[in-house]
């Protein structure tokens, strides 16, 4: 990809939990997510709200890597979580279940609030996720949460959201907020693998 451009500060590696290191332990041991000692980071108002969207915020994180990369700064991931919900982009259902990312509300919350414009790509190929990471655009990409392991086979696509930062021989580059190790937060893997676990749909970032 091209260097980066020189507005842009370095893109942090954040993650959807406050303690990176409990993740394994959330994802395969079980651990309930809101036990973290560390969840008034997030923003939070309490230990139940954290417990509650710490799981179903990974497209919040990556608006905050966003924000950083272009502003130096960013609001917490719960004020972030609560600029979204006026605009639509979750919805809390009667069940307690929450249905979201919506992409189009989640541009019109970009643009509005951050002055950040974004673009829906619901054909985002291989080709096309290249071509937009050419252009100096960040893109906020659908895969399954499993691609932190993506030495298993692909249990499917889409339903979890990274940011990627870049390509280069072959490669993609990205920062998973649900990654459960330091590679898998910031992990570079073959397109070709990477593509296993794409919905191909996402949102660019012109930052």
């Amino acid at each position: 990809m091209p260097d980066q451009p020189p507005s842009r500060h370095p893109i942090p590696v954040i993650t959807q939990y406050a303690s990176p290191d409990l993740i394994a332990a959330i994802a395969y041991s079980g651990r309930p997510a809101g036990e973290d000692p560390n969840w008034p980071n997030s923003g939070a108002p309490d230990q139940e709200t954290y417990g509650y969207w710490c799981r179903r915020w990974c497209g919040m994180t990556c608006l905050r890597m966003a924000l950083f990369a272009r502003d130096g700064n960013a609001p917490t991931l719960y004020e972030l979580l609560q600029g979204a919900l006026k605009y639509d982009a979750y919805r809390q259902e009667p069940d307690g279940s929450v249905s979201g990312l919506f992409y189009r509300q989640f541009t019109e919350y970009a643009a509005n609030a951050f002055h950040l414009r974004a673009e829906v790509i619901t054909g985002l190929t291989p080709d096309r996720l290249t071509a937009e990471v050419d252009k100096g655009r960040l893109v906020i990409a659908s895969v399954h949460k499993e691609i932190r392991r993506p030495d298993r086979p692909a249990t499917g696509r889409g339903g979890h959201l990274v940011l990627v930062t870049g390509h280069h021989n072959g490669t993609v580059s990205f920062h998973n907020p649900s990654g459960h190790t330091p590679d898998a937060v910031s992990a570079t893997l073959p397109a070709a693998t990477f593509d296993r676990f794409a919905a191909h749909r996402g949102i660019t970032l012109h930052i």
